[in-house]
């Protein structure tokens, strides 16, 4: 069986979806559904059971030799503008660090979800050399709350056999819907451009970018979770390359290329707006990210992500346009 976190979201139902795929349905899926749609992210997709996040380390499979083969961590607090450091502390890092164990005493692979937000203003880089990433200085709580399950991981004397944190940089896609202002500027492009004919972006506060040239590494979902199931059965074989990783895809892209990107795959003609962006907003705004993915191309050298245009593409024309929600083998 493998375990999936945070099953019902944005990048954990793709990975439940992935996997399917795969041929794999024996899976728990571990989440809360809450009032939203998130439960349509799993209505077409295979699994065994579903535990709510509060019992999962009291489910009996924790207590069967090998029940657990692999486990996907993705659940967590994922708005960047939460504000109770208490409560992305319990849910973010404590979650993660207990996780952590128990995936080190039951020797079971495990890969968590990390972020660029602990890279903060990029002022030391984007590189994922695991000797730097202790002077990182994260922008805004939730970064600092990752931040801090990246330290511990790295200070533990006993760790899984085979383990990886992945720093999602702007990860979008199918299955993100449920997540409102938090949800990518591609898909709210598009509700914007069906809506009323033009997209509203933020002004560039700073006089090196000029509006809509803030620049971000923009990564698919669909690239994100294969490159996480590639990177456990690298492990398994290589147990060595185990660590913490950055994934993007090593290009930074601006805002503008992204809206005409999603422009072009409706078929409209662009029509950008300007807006001020909001002031509690300036002061933890990154203007500029970029993975270093030298790493990651020495653990899975044959890999390639979608170019930036094309994944735009796939994500309006199958699913924004078409079948939103995804099913094993479409």
């Amino acid at each position: 069986m493998i375990l999936v976190t945070g099953a019902a979201g944005f990048i954990g139902s793709v990975i439940v979806k992935h996997l399917n795929d795969l041929g794999q349905e024996d899976i728990l899926v571990c989440d809360h559904f809450e009032s939203g749609d998130k439960w349509k992210n799993l209505r077409d997709l295979k699994y065994t059971a579903f535990v709510q996040v509060e019992d999962l380390f009291a489910h009996e499979i924790w207590k069967k030799v090998g029940g657990i083969k692999a486990i996907y961590h993705m659940g967590a607090c994922s708005d960047t503008t939460e504000l109770n450091m208490d409560f992305l502390y319990k849910n973010n890092t404590e979650y993660s660090n207990r996780l952590l164990t128990l995936a080190a005493e039951k020797n079971i692979p495990i890969v968590y979800a990390s972020s660029a937000a602990t890279y903060g203003a990029g002022e030391q880089g984007y590189f994922d050399d695991h000797a730097g990433m202790p002077s990182l200085k994260p922008l805004n709580k939730y970064g600092y709350s990752k931040q801090l399950t990246d330290e511990w991981i790295l200070k533990q004397k006993k760790k899984p056999k085979v383990w990886f944190g992945v720093k999602f940089f702007n990860v979008f896609g199918p299955h993100e819907y449920h997540k409102g202002k938090m949800s990518s500027v591609v898909y709210q492009s598009f509700n914007q451009i069906k809506d009323v004919g033009e997209v509203k972006l933020f002004k560039s506060h700073r006089p090196d970018y000029k509006d809509g040239e803030q620049l971000r590494d923009f990564v698919y979902v669909k690239d994100v979770v294969k490159a996480m199931v590639e990177l456990i059965a690298a492990g398994v074989k290589k147990p060595t390359i185990s660590g913490i990783y950055n994934l993007g895809t090593g290009e930074a892209r601006s805002f503008h290329d992204l809206v005409k990107a999603t422009f072009k795959s409706m078929e409209k003609k662009p029509k950008i707006t300007f807006i001020d962006m909001p002031g509690e907003l300036r002061n933890q705004y990154q203007y500029y990210t970029q993975a270093e993915m030298a790493k990651f191309k020495r653990a899975l050298p044959k890999f390639k992500f979608m170019k930036l245009e094309d994944a735009v593409s796939d994500y309006v024309t199958k699913h924004l346009m078409k079948e939103p929600y995804m099913r094993k083998g479409k």
